[in-house]
């Protein structure tokens, strides 16, 4: 066999090889790469060949063929459809615009949660109504022995006619029960303390029996069956119990139990809280000037 050198195309390592071997590939034993060995040269060659670096690619083998390379290009938008969706998105902007009112509708409020709450509540339930008992030999006695003054507000009958008194005051000595808050006593009890402070009041029970000689003054309004308003006075013969309370918040609290000698046995008895209304200071006038 006649051999011939050449050399290697990356590192220049020369190889040798058999004339028979060209055309085959060899190993660089320096840099490792895949070369080509060249046809033998002729006889009278006096150049070493040089072998040619064979290309990395994947060598179908067992008889299947390697899969193609995929190839990545470039995918080109057509600019008529981008041109059509901007003017299409431009339309439907417009559109929005000029119709918002009727595709947008307000929410009304919401409702807060304590108006929710306070709505779904039961409603209290109702005041009881007050009702007078008729007289009788229980509640109208004109001795004080056996006398219970009730617990609950002021009721009674005054001749006749069924009393609640809706308001009691304290004003220059005088202690008023009487049906209505506003206007002119038409229906109700006045007993006159001579101008006694409340204060003086505060704390005290009075006692007086119908056999008293001398008591405190007790004025009755009614009206009769016409409706005209009729007035009737008594000092004596009458049986009355006042126990006083303190004097708090310009109020003077007590109990009463009133019973009068005329022939519908008019009587009123319970609890109550008088509003104390107090005179107007007098304005001082001040001294002639000199």
């Amino acid at each position: 066999m006649s051999e011939f050198k050449f050399a290697c195309p990356v590192c220049g390592q020369h190889m040798m090889c058999d004339a028979s071997h060209g055309g085959q590939v060899m190993e660089c034993p320096t840099c490792f790469q895949k070369i080509a060995a060249p046809q033998a040269p002729a006889a009278d060659g006096k150049f070493i060949l040089t072998g040619t670096k064979v290309t990395e690619r994947k060598i179908s083998t067992r008889g299947f063929d390697a899969a193609p390379v995929a190839v990545e290009t470039e995918k080109k938008f057509p600019a008529g459809i981008v041109i059509g969706l901007i003017v299409a998105a431009l339309a439907v902007g417009v559109a929005l615009f000029l119709f918002r009112d009727k595709i947008f509708t307000h929410a009304a409020p919401s409702t807060p949660l304590k108006t929710v709450a306070a709505t779904n509540a039961p409603p209290p339930p109702p005041k009881p109504v007050l009702v007078a008992p008729p007289a009788s030999d229980t509640n109208w006695m004109l001795t004080l022995d056996e006398a219970v003054t009730p617990d609950g507000p002021v009721v009674g009958r005054l001749h006749g006619q069924d009393f609640i008194a809706e308001r009691v005051s304290f004003q220059n000595g005088t202690l008023t029960l009487r049906a209505g808050t506003r206007g002119p006593v038409e229906f109700g009890v006045f007993i006159n303390f001579s101008g006694v402070p409340p204060e003086a009041l505060a704390g005290k029970v009075i006692n007086v029996s119908a056999d008293t000689e001398k008591a405190a003054p007790v004025s009755v309004r009614w009206q009769d069956a016409s409706g005209a308003v009729q007035k009737g006075d008594y000092n004596v013969g009458y049986a009355l119990r006042l126990e006083f309370g303190a004097v708090a918040k310009n109020r003077l609290a007590g109990k009463i139990y009133l019973c009068l000698p005329d022939v519908e046995k008019s009587y009123l008895m319970g609890k109550f809280i008088a509003n104390i209304n107090r005179p107007k200071p007098k304005p001082v006038t001040p001294p002639p000037a000199k």
